[in-house]
This record gives C-alpha cells, sequence and structure tokens, in this order.
C-alpha cells in the first residue's frame, strides 16, 4: 500500500483520485508521497521512505529542492493550475489601480446612514473619478502560464500589449495572441508602459528587479502588479518612486509590514490561486503527478529532476534510477544489466543542473540482484523496480 500524507488540506476532488492501492496517512515518517501547499518543510527529517512530493500550486520555496534531491526525492509543482485564478485577481487589480473603487466604496460605508446618500454621492463622487484601460499599455514581464493569459486578457479589453521573456515556450507561444508585441529587454517594457505586470520565478537575476535604476526607466505614473514573488521588489526603492509620483499605484499580492503602510498600495492577502476551481485544479494535477510517478516512473513537472517520460511499460520490467549527473553513469548502469544477462528494450535518460535520471525497459523482469548491484555504483542516489 502506497502510503500519501498531506501536509495541507488538499481538495477532495483530487484525493479521491487516489487508485485503491493508496491511502491517505496521518504519518508524516511512513510516508511514500506528500502533497503540500503552504506547510513548511525545511526543518522536517524526511522519512527514507519518501519517494514525492507534490506542491499544490506554483511557488515551493516551502520546500528544501536540494535536500530533496540528494535522497532522490521528486518534487512536483503544478504549473498553470491556477493560472486563470491569477489571471482575473491581475484583471481585477488594473481595474482597482485606475478607477477609485476602494474610495467610493468607502465613502458609501461611512456615509450609509446619511438619508439624502443618493443626492449626496452625486457630489462626491467626483473625488473618486479614475481613467479607462482600454488604449493605455500594458508590459507582461515573463509569459509563462499566467503571463500569457494576462497579455491575452489585456488585448481583449483594448489594450495595447508588450510581452518580455527570453524563455517563451512553443506551448505558451502558440497560446499568446499574435497582437502581443514581443520585445527583447525589460527596460523595452519599462520604456512606456502604463502598466507592468510581472510573472517570472525569484531567481538571482529578477531578485529586486524593480529597483530605483528599473524606476528611473519607466514613465512617470506607471502602475507596477506584482503577482508572483514579494522578493522581486526593494521596498526601500518602491518606496521613494510612490513617493515622488514615479509609479502612481503597487499593487501586489505579497504584503509585508513595510509594503502594507506605504501610500497608493493595493495589497491582497495572496489571494491569487484561493478560488475553489484553482484548488481543485492543483490538487487533481499534483496527484497526477506522484500517481504516474509512482506507478510508472514518468515525471512531469518536477522542479528538481529533469522530465523524463516513457508512458505505461509495455515490456516485461521497468526500472528507474535517481542518480547524480556525472560522466560514465550510463555504460555502468547498462554493464550491470548486461552482467544480469538482462536486455535493454528501451530507455530515457535525462539530466537537470547536479542531477539525473534514467529510465530503462527490459525484455525480462528487472531483478532484485541487478538493483543492488545499481544501487552500489557511485553517484547512484535511489533505485526502484516498476515492473
Amino acid at each position: 500500500m502506497i502510503k500519501v500524507n498531506c501536509l495541507n488540506p488538499i481538495a477532495e476532488v483530487g484525493i479521491n483520485l487516489l487508485p485503491e492501492n493508496f491511502s491517505v496517512t496521518d504519518d508524516f515518517t511512513q510516508a511514500d508521497a506528500v502533497l503540500v501547499r503552504s506547510a513548511a518543510m525545511h526543518e522536517l527529517d524526511l522519512p527514507e521512505s519518501l519517494l514525492a512530493v507534490a506542491r499544490a500550486g506554483a511557488g515551493v520555496n516551502n520546500i528544501p529542492l536540494d535536500k530533496c534531491a540528494q535522497k532522490g526525492i521528486v518534487v512536483f509543482n503544478t504549473p498553470g493550475a491556477n493560472a486563470n485564478g491569477v489571471k482575473e485577481l491581475v484583471v481585477a487589480a488594473m481595474l482597482l489601480a485606475s478607477r477609485d473603487l476602494k474610495g467610493g466604496m468607502q465613502w458609501v460605508a461611512d456615509n450609509k446612514d446619511d438619508d439624502a446618500i443618493n443626492k449626496t454621492m452625486e457630489k462626491a463622487k467626483s473625488k473618486f473619478a479614475g481613467t479607462e484601460i482600454k488604449g493605455k499599455k500594458l508590459g507582461v514581464i515573463g509569459l509563462g502560464a499566467i503571463g500569457v493569459l494576462v497579455a491575452n486578457a489585456g488585448i481583449a479589453m483594448g489594450m495595447e500589449v508588450v510581452g518580455c521573456d527570453p524563455y517563451l515556450s512553443v506551448g505558451n507561444a502558440l497560446n499568446l495572441s499574435r497582437e502581443v508585441k514581443l520585445v527583447k529587454s525589460n527596460s523595452d517594457i519599462y520604456a512606456d508602459c502604463d502598466f507592468i505586470s510581472v510573472h517570472v520565478p525569484l531567481l538571482d537575476d529578477t531578485r529586486e528587479m524593480f529597483n530605483k535604476d528599473s524606476f528611473a526607466m519607466m514613465k512617470d505614473g506607471v502602475v507596477i502588479l506584482n503577482f508572483a514573488r514579494d522578493l522581486l521588489v526593494n521596498e526601500d526603492d518602491m518606496k521613494e518612486a510612490i513617493a515622488s509620483g514615479k509609479v502612481s499605484k503597487y499593487v501586489t499580492d505579497f504584503p509585508t509590514k513595510k509594503v502594507a503602510n506605504m501610500e497608493n498600495v493595493i495589497a491582497f492577502p495572496h489571494l491569487g490561486a484561493s478560488t475553489a476551481e484553482s484548488e481543485d485544479n492543483c490538487a487533481i494535477m499534483a496527484v497526477n503527478e506522484i500517481v504516474d510517478y509512482i506507478e510508472n516512473g514518468n515525471i512531469k513537472n518536477s522542479v528538481n529532476y529533469p522530465a523524463c517520460d516513457m508512458g505505461v511499460c509495455s515490456k516485461a520490467g521497468r526500472i528507474t534510477i535517481n542518480h547524480k549527473n556525472i560522466p560514465n553513469m550510463l555504460s555502468q548502469l547498462t554493464g550491470v544489466l548486461a552482467s544480469e544477462n538482462i536486455n535493454i528494450s528501451d530507455m530515457s535518460s535525462k539530466s537537470k543542473g547536479d542531477y539525473a535520471y534514467t529510465m530503462l525497459d527490459l525484455d525480462a523482469v528487472a531483478t532484485e540482484a541487478a538493483s543492488e548491484k545499481i544501487k552500489s555504483l557511485d553517484g547512484v542516489i535511489k533505485v526502484r523496480i516498476i515492473k
């Protein structure tokens, strides 16, 4: 029986997809797989039984990726599963930044006891006048699953949209409206956009990408929309940019104490993926990922091991190996199987940084003897007989 531990509540629609040979356990120390949302895993002792961790969401900073990779634990996330929920909140953010809806709603709340509110509001409403977003220029930095939807939504609302992503995938490019103008660098977006929406991961070269230097390139009154990561913004520089009028509004889903106390900030308590649909989609994808990995050995959407997919095994046997990305590994693996008189009918071997993953389909059932010989090889982390 495969034991699955949920460190956070996971939507039932996903849990119900677990096959009969999978069961949910409250005991993390006995888990073969873990489903997690926001629970911090960095201080947890990872059990030897653990094969996979699936994050029901995109961000994985709550998971010790390298520690997992060293133990042969494959970490998955669910890219795109919550994309529509985030996109809709970005659209709402643009509207809130353009029209002082918050101020107008507060005026109504403050004057709710006024018997003549329907008349006094006619004089008060001029204070909350705003602008339309149709015809404005939207820059989208990062054209992944969310960025593409945001860019397409901008086109649908009559905006001029430019996008930048040096790593734009073929799939996302095909989903992107042909009306979106692609530019080569973020500076092309900074120069003349009225709205800038960022959808990139937190990396060394994106950390505090919004700073005094990038703000200096922007037009006065720009609106910054951050539904990606809080650390993409230098908060001190943002405060100065808002005070000077360079940034008219900063809308973020990641409030810190400093940001929450700034003027002209609209902040949400990390609501991007907080929809019933997003939670269901993430749960379904996360469960499917761990089931496919445990039952078939396939890796899809891993953040610490390479993608490697050979479908359902139709041969007599299948064995998978998590190993270091070092020279001469494949020849050693095939040599072991040859010494056991086991023929390889098909194989796939991929690498990602310091780690690699090899799948071998065999003309005979993989033996424990072969598995033990492979385990003894230098650089091998984990071996599994799938079939």
